[in-house]
C-alpha cells in the first residue's frame, strides 16, 4: 500500500497540519468544578475550600508544564510522531485515574499525569505542523489546531451543561470519559502521518527527508524545489551544528560565535505564550461559569448555559484567523487583538464596580451587561491570541533550538497557566471588581510591547527567519522594514531563485517543473507579492 494512504501534495499537507490536538480535557473541569455531586465526593463544597479547589483545577497546569520541559530532550530523541504518541499514552492513564477518582489524592494525581501528556503533545504538535507544512500554509494549519482546541473547549461546555440535568456521579464522570475520542482519533492517525523532513535532516536522514518533502509538492526527489529546500534546511542545520550552544552555555549568557541571537529567540517564543496567559483567557475559559455566579449574580444552570453559548461564538469568530493569519501577519493579530481585549475587561471592571454599589434592581442590569463584554472579549482573542502564539515560537527559533524554544514556550504557557488559574477563585472572593483591573493593565501593556520588540514572520520561510537573526538586527524591531513587513522581503525571494536556478541548471530529472515553479514566482514578483502557494 502507498504510503499515507496514497496522499500527496496540499492533502497530505492539509492532514498533518489538521491533524486534532483538541484539548477537551483540559475545559472539561471549567464545568466540572461547579457540578454539586462532583463537589459533594471530593469535599469541596463551600468557600472555606475555595483555595484547595482551585489547586485541584490548576494542578493539571503543573503537569503540562512538566510535560513540556520533558518534551526539551524527548522531542529531539524520539521525533515528532513518538513524542505524540507517547504523550497520548500518558494522557490515557491520566484520564482513568481521573474518571475512577473518589478523593482529591487521586484526583490530583490523575489530572498531574494527564497534564505530563498533553504537555508533551502541546509542546511538539506546533513543531510538526510548522515543519511539515508548506510556508503559506503554515499559520493557517497551526490556527485550525487551536480552533479544534476551541472546539474542544466548546464541546466540553455543551456536554457538563447537558450532564448538569442528569445528576449523580454521571454528571461529572461522563464528560471526563468522553476524551477518549479525541485520544483514539489520536492513536488512529499518527503513526501513518510522515515525520517533519527537518527532524530528519538534523539526524542525518537525508534521503528519507528529502521524499517526505517531495510528497508534500507532489512531485519527485530529483526537482530543483526539492533539492534547494534540502539543501536550504542541512545548510541551517550545519550552521547551528557548528555555532550552537548547550543550555548551560546559554545560562552563563554565552552568545555563540555564529550569532544566532538564540536567547532572544527563545524569549520572544516564550515571551508570547507569556502574553497569551497573562492577558486573561483563563480567568475565565477555567471558571466563566464560577464568575458568572460569583462577580455577574447569575444561577448556576443559566451561567453554564451562558458559558456554553459563548464557546460557540469564541469557536465561529476565531475562524476569521484561518485566511488572516497571513494576510495580517503575526503583528498587527496581536496589537490589535489586545488593544480590544484591553477594552474589554476595562468595561468588565467599571459595570461590575458599578453593580456592586447601585441597589438590587440595578446592580442585576449592570452586572448583565458586562456579559456582553465577556462574550466581546472572546472575539478579540480568538481571532489575535489564541493562534499565534503557539505559532511563533516554532517560527522563530532557529532548527537546532525549535524543539527546546517551543517546548520553553509552551512551558511557560502552562506554569502562567497555572498561575492565573490558582489565583483567580481567591482574587474574584477578596478583590472582588478589582481583581479584572489586573488583566486590563496587562492587555493594554502587551501593544507597545509587540509593536517595539516582535519581527514579523508572516510569509517567511524558517530559514529566512534564521537569516534575519543572522544579520543582527537591532532588538527595536519597528524601524527595521524588513524585520516589519507583512509581505516577503525581496532579498529573500532573490535569494531563494538564485538557488533555484542553480539547482536546476546542475540536476533535475524534472526541468520542465522547475522553471513552470520560476515563472510562477517572476509573475508574483511583478504583482508585488512573493507565492508560496507552491512551497514548502
Amino acid at each position: 500500500m502507498a504510503p499515507y494512504f496514497g496522499l500527496t501534495g496540499g492533502w497530505l499537507t492539509f492532514w498533518v497540519g489538521g491533524e486534532p490536538i483538541a484539548r477537551y480535557d483540559t475545559y472539561a473541569e471549567c464545568g466540572v468544578v461547579v457540578t454539586q455531586d462532583y463537589l459533594d465526593t471530593m469535599n469541596l463544597d463551600g468557600p472555606e475550600h475555595a483555595s484547595l479547589l482551585g489547586t485541584v483545577t490548576a494542578i493539571y497546569d503543573i503537569g503540562c508544564f512538566f510535560g513540556a520541559v520533558a518534551a526539551f530532550s524527548l522531542g529531539e530523541m524520539l521525533g515528532r510522531k513518538k513524542t505524540i504518541i507517547l504523550g497520548t499514552t500518558t494522557m490515557s492513564i491520566g484520564a482513568v485515574l481521573q474518571i475512577t477518582a473518589y478523593g482529591v489524592p487521586q484526583m490530583i494525581v490523575g489530572r498531574i499525569v494527564a497534564g505530563i501528556g498533553n504537555g508533551l503533545n502541546t509542546a511538539t504538535a506546533p513543531v510538526w505542523q510548522a515543519e511539515t507544512s508548506k510556508a503559506a500554509w503554515r499559520g493557517k494549519l497551526v490556527v485550525v489546531e487551536m480552533i479544534c482546541n476551541i472546539a474542544g473547549f466548546s464541546l466540553s461546555n455543551w456536554v457538563t451543561y447537558g450532564f448538569s440535568f442528569v445528576g449523580g456521579p454521571v454528571s461529572w464522570r461522563m464528560p471526563l470519559v468522553l476524551q477518549f475520542i479525541f485520544i483514539f482519533i489520536l492513536f488512529a492517525t499518527v503513526p501513518w502521518l510522515p515525520e517533519s523532513p527537518r527532524w530528519l535532516i538534523a539526524h542525518g536522514r537525508i534521503d528519507q527527508a528529502e521524499q517526505i518533502i517531495a510528497d508534500l509538492e507532489a512531485t519527485t526527489i530529483d526537482d530543483a524545489w526539492v533539492i534547494t529546500e534540502s539543501k536550504e534546511i542541512q545548510w541551517a542545520a550545519d550552521f547551528e551544528r557548528e555555532n550552537g550552544m548547550s543550555w548551560m552555555d546559554l545560562l552563563k549568557g554565552k552568545t555563540g560565535q555564529g550569532n544566532t541571537c538564540t536567547i532572544r529567540r527563545l524569549l520572544l517564543g516564550a515571551g508570547t505564550q507569556a502574553m497569551q496567559q497573562l492577558a486573561g483567557i483563563n480567568v475565565t475559559s477555567y471558571y466563566l461559569p464560577t464568575v458568572l455566579i460569583e462577580s455577574v449574580k447569575l444561577d448556576n444552570s443559566l451561567a453554564r448555559l451562558l458559558a456554553a453559548c459563548n464557546s460557540v461564538s469564541y469557536l465561529l469568530f476565531s475562524l476569521i484567523g484561518i485566511p488572516n493569519v497571513e494576510r495580517w501577519g503575526r503583528r498587527k493579530m496581536m496589537m490589535y487583538a489586545a488593544a480590544g481585549q484591553c477594552f474589554c475587561y476595562l468595561m468588565i471592571t467599571i459595570l461590575i464596580r458599578y453593580s456592586e454599589i447601585l441597589d438590587e434592581v440595578g446592580s442585576k442590569k449592570v452586572a448583565s451587561a458586562s456579559i456582553a463584554f465577556f462574550f466581546l472579549y472572546y472575539i478579540f482573542f480568538g481571532i489575535g491570541w489564541q493562534g499565534v502564539p503557539w505559532l511563533y515560537p516554532t517560527e522563530i527559533n532557529s532548527l537546532a533550538y525549535r524543539t527546546k524554544g517551543a517546548a520553553l514556550g509552551t512551558a511557560t504557557n502552562w506554569i502562567f497557566n497555572f498561575m492565573v488559574v490558582e489565583i483567580t477563585p481567591i482574587g474574584i472572593q477578596s478583590l472582588q471588581w478589582r481583581f479584572y483591573i489586573i488583566w486590563t493593565i496587562f492587555n493594554a501593556a502587551f501593544v507597545p510591547i509587540v509593536y517595539l520588540f516582535y519581527p514579523e514572520t508572516a510569509d517567511r520561510t524558517l530559514e529566512d527567519i534564521d537569516r534575519l537573526f543572522r544579520d543582527d538586527p537591532s532588538i527595536f524591531v519597528f524601524r527595521d522594514k524588513d524585520a516589519i513587513s507583512e509581505k516577503r522581503p525581496l532579498k529573500y525571494v532573490e535569494h531563494y531563485e538564485t538557488q533555484v536556478r542553480r539547482n536546476s541548471s546542475i540536476i533535475s530529472g524534472n526541468p520542465e517543473a522547475a522553471q513552470k515553479r520560476l515563472a510562477s514566482m517572476a509573475k508574483a514578483n511583478e504583482e508585488g507579492g512573493w507565492s508560496h502557494a507552491e512551497k514548502v
